[in-house]
Order: structure tokens, then sequence, then C-alpha cells
């Protein structure tokens, strides 16, 4: 829970963080053509080392909603109704879910999800990419808890690459932080891997920052002991 002292102070109108922290700076705008839906858990809204906005304000074609369960009639059209002035010309897009299926899956009453259709991906402007921003345990239950989400054929990711997210521990060596798996799944279906290489460069300085910072809390703290 946020303190009412670190909810009260001032910040900034687009990463919303304060505005001693602010990561404006690193927003890189890349050109995509796939959508993005980022669905943020809650809790992910002021964790400092979280990537969701960052990736949303670096991503023109993106939408982040922040909660943990939705009613149907509201994600339906969030997942396939196109954004903007509706226009009849416009077909429904096709969404998938960038999320790994796991042997646990079926223990936790999570429905198989169905088969993706390589005759989606030669158009990758056609879909919808959605993005559970979450810890593991959070984005489970964000998938447990909307059937829609598990009704979406899942993206596996391709030959993954080393996570740069060195200030949050994972469980495994190949999680990688939202921002980057979200590069990663755009790089991968849309054959352009050197198009998001400058956002994951601003994300390299991000990540320094973010480390700056905790060391300098963690030298403050064995100081006062």
């Amino acid at each position: 829970m946020v303190s009412a002292l670190h909810a009260s102070r001032p910040r900034c109108p687009a990463c919303l963080r304060p505005h001693s922290a602010c990561i404006c700076r690193w927003v890189t705008p890349v050109a995509h053509r796939t959508e993005v839906l980022i669905l943020q858990h809650p809790l992910e809204v002021h964790e400092a080392k979280g990537t969701a906005r960052l990736l949303h304000l670096s991503l023109p074609h993106s939408r982040l909603l922040t909660g943990e369960q939705w009613d149907p009639g509201v994600l339906q059209p969030l997942l396939t109704a196109p954004w903007g002035t509706p226009a009849p010309s416009v077909p429904p897009r096709r969404a998938l879910l960038l999320y790994p299926e796991a042997p646990q899956d079926a223990a936790l009453g999570l429905a198989a999800p169905p088969p993706l259709d390589p005759a989606w991906l030669p158009t990758p402007q056609g879909l919808r990419l959605v993005v559970l921003d979450g810890t593991w345990r959070k984005s489970r239950k964000m998938l447990h808890r909307n059937p829609l989400l598990q009704q979406l054929p899942r993206l596996p990711l391709l030959a993954l690459p080393a996570s740069r997210y060195r200030i949050r521990i994972a469980r495994q060596p190949h999680q990688l932080s939202t921002l980057e798996a979200t590069c990663a799944a755009l790089a991968q279906l849309e054959a352009d891997a050197e198009r998001f290489a400058p956002l994951l460069a601003a994300f390299d300085g991000f990540v320094a920052q973010q480390a700056g910072w905790q060391g300098r809390s963690l030298r403050a703290t064995n100081e006062s002991d």
C-alpha cells in the first residue's frame, strides 16, 4: 500500500512518478504495427522498478489499463474493437496473449488456450498483443479472474534474450521485464529487432538510474545503523 506521505508527493503527469524520480527522459517512441494492450495489476502502478508505464509512453499504438478483474463487456472491446474513431472498413483486431503456457495451468483452473493460427502472423498490423504487467503470482491471478484472457491464443517467445533487468530478482534466468518481453514479442511479430533497439538502450539507462537510487538508499540505511 502506498503511504499517505508518498501518495501526496507531487507527481509527473506523464510517468506518474514523483518529480524527483521522473523517468520521462527514457521515453523513446518507436514505430510499431502491432497494437499493444497492457493490463497492469494495481499493485504495480507505483512500483519504482516497474516498466509498464515507460513501455506505454514509448509505444504510440498502445493502451494501458489498471485492474485485476474486468467486466467482460468492458474487456471484450478492448481486446478486439478498433481503437479511436470507429470506421466500417476497419476489421476487428486479432488478440493474442503474451503469456507462457505452464504445466500447472490446469491445476490452477485455467482453461487451455486455443492454438495460435499461423495465418495471423504475416499481418502484424491486424494483431493486438495483450500483455499482463505484474509478478507471476499477480499475473496468474489476473488470468484466472478473467476468462476472456484464457480464451486468447498465446504467443510463445522464440530465442529468448538474456534479461537486462538487474534491479529485480527473477525466479528463472529467462524471465524478462514487461518492457523486455514486449519488445521481444514485437520484434518477433514484425521481424525487425533493430527497430526496438533504441527503446532497449533507453531501458538500460532506466535500469542504471533505478540501481543508483537503490544503492544510495542502501548506503543511507547502513550509515544510519
